[in-house]
């Protein structure tokens, strides 16, 4: 029997992220490939505008307008409309590998006892199985799984799919919020925009990463100096975020964010297996380490060695001038 795969879409500052397009296109791919319906769903006070951008990647959107998460934490109240679209036909969930979608993906699959495939980076075909590709031991070696049944939620890393729409624009249905969640949605009683947060690394197209090697929060002004110059998002890696001198919502590692940016440049980052779990896949890195055997000198398009303090500074001076002149 075709497949109906089921996209949970995200939002970000009212607008679809770049994770969830992609993962529509993917859905789109999987689902023409196996003479089967692609759809998705959006959830938001106002999902409108998002609703209409993933209808550029599916051919049907759901869209459901809830003053509920304003209030409480989205998940739970995500899980119920899935939930709706699985008892309408739905027989493959695919979210992205983020707070949110892991959290959706434990409750479905807590609740309908489905198989979880996670950390996709691919997926295809096996006769009516799908079957994932995920990235294991920083890159060195690939895995493909599948579930032995016709239902499965798969959770997306960004860079699996290349967002790409369709010749015309899906519809869009509006529907009112299904009951209640099965599971109670915590009430969230303050909301504390984190520093640095704001900008997405996962969206962003260059990404400025200070390590070990920046010695302190101060180090981190010749990255944030960067960043602008490129017009980049500022980025760490974890042994900064555990050193207390950047917030934790800049971390790239497998305990952080996944990113895929066109350029990523370290400064002072040894590029141990962890932190290149997290940017392994961009699409040029470029390297700044007095270490010459430094870990991500085997991964690096270029690798500077010299000291971060001394080539940084020139690499601002000539950027400025590039921009001044």
């Amino acid at each position: 029997m075709p497949a109906t795969l089921l996209v949970v879409a995200e939002i970000a500052d009212g607008h679809l992220t770049k994770l969830s397009a992609e993962i529509a296109s993917l859905a789109a791919r999987l689902a023409s490939a196996d003479g089967g319906h692609a759809l998705g769903h959006v959830l938001d006070p106002a999902p409108d505008t998002a609703a209409a951008e993933l209808a550029a990647y599916l051919p049907r959107v759901v869209s459901v307008a809830s003053d509920a998460v304003s209030g409480q934490v989205w998940a739970p109240h995500a899980a119920a409309e899935v939930h709706r679209l699985i008892d309408e036909g739905a027989t493959h969930v695919l979210l992205g590998v983020t707070n949110d979608g892991r959290d959706v993906a434990g409750l479905l699959c807590g609740a309908l006892g489905w198989g979880i495939l996670a950390n996709a980076s691919g997926a295809s075909w096996d006769g009516e199985a799908i079957v994932v590709e995920a990235t294991v031991l920083s890159g060195k070696a690939i895995t493909r799984s599948t579930v032995d049944a016709p239902n499965a939620i798969v959770t997306v890393r960004p860079g699996a799919a290349e967002a790409t729409e369709l010749a015309s624009p899906g519809s869009v249905e509006t529907r009112a919020a299904a009951a209640a969640p099965s599971v109670p949605a915590a009430v969230v009683i303050d909301r504390v925009a984190e520093a640095g947060a704001e900008v997405s690394l996962e969206e962003a197209k260059v990404v400025i990463v200070g390590g070990r090697g920046v010695g302190g929060p101060d180090g981190f002004n010749l990255v944030d100096e960067l960043a602008g110059l490129l017009g980049g998002v500022t980025g760490a890696s974890r042994a900064a975020v555990d050193a207390g001198w950047i917030p934790y919502a800049r971390q790239i590692g497998q305990t952080g964010k996944v990113v895929r940016p066109s350029l990523y440049l370290s400064l002072g980052v040894s590029g141990a297996m962890q932190h290149r779990a997290g940017m392994q896949g961009s699409e040029n890195i470029i390297a700044v380490n007095r270490d010459p055997d430094a870990p991500i000198a085997e991964i690096a398009d270029l690798f500077v060695l010299g000291d971060l303090f001394e080539v940084g500074p020139a690499l601002a001076t000539e950027l400025r001038s590039r921009r001044d002149g």
